[in-house]
């Protein structure tokens, strides 16, 4: 994980224009990291699929399988061993 945040600050820093989202263990999508909370597709996005409290796919909600702190599938979880993963695109 320290690696992938390297390469990330890396990336940033030279100016390159990438997506920055995370990735759940079994590659589904999780939404885009840093993003608008007006973009469908951020997890800043309170209303939106990502970013919704209520929505299974948020990491947000505190109750879902990506958002709990009880979760092994959620990076809330300090002690998780199956957390998104930090990609760029």
């Amino acid at each position: 994980m320290k690696l992938s945040i390297a390469v990330l600050a890396m990336t940033v820093s030279m100016g390159v224009s990438a997506e920055i989202y995370l990735e759940s263990q079994n590659g589904k999508y999780l939404g885009q990291l840093g993003g608008s909370q007006y973009d469908a597709d951020s997890t800043s996005n309170p209303y939106g699929r990502y970013g919704s409290q209520y929505s299974p796919d948020s990491i947000n909600n505190p109750y879902g399988r990506y958002g709990s702190k009880y979760s092994n599938e959620s990076p809330n979880n300090p002690y998780a061993t199956q957390q998104p993963n930090i990609k760029t695109r």
